[in-house]
């Protein structure tokens, strides 16, 4: 896997650590995770857009976020599991998958 498109897989990870955090934090300490996620996550995705269309690499973040975030829900906040959701979800995620396979790196300047 190409190391941009990691930094963007990463970042998308702690996009839903600190979504999470947004809703459930009551501490001081769960309050300092939720915003080192924050700072984490849009690091590695101003720094993935470096080298790939910022577009391109904003949709599949936030594509990942949505999706690492409703299942979450579901699998630890027992959320009801509805079909639509989980159908809806799948036709992001063909639609991230989508825009990775057509877009390019940029090269080097």
């Amino acid at each position: 896997m190409q190391k941009a498109w990691l930094q963007i897989f990463i970042g998308a990870v702690f996009e839903v650590i600190w979504v999470i955090g947004l809703k459930h934090a009551s501490s001081v300490l769960e309050w300092g995770v939720t915003v080192i996620a924050i700072v984490v996550s849009f690091y590695l995705l101003i720094i993935a857009g470096e080298k790939l269309p910022v577009g391109t690499s904003y949709a599949v973040f936030v594509g990942l976020g949505t999706t690492g975030t409703v299942i979450s829900d579901i699998v630890f906040f027992n959320e009801p599991f509805n079909i639509t959701t989980i159908l809806l979800i799948s036709v992001l995620l063909v639609g991230v998958i989508g825009l990775k396979i057509v877009s390019e790196e940029r090269g080097e300047s």
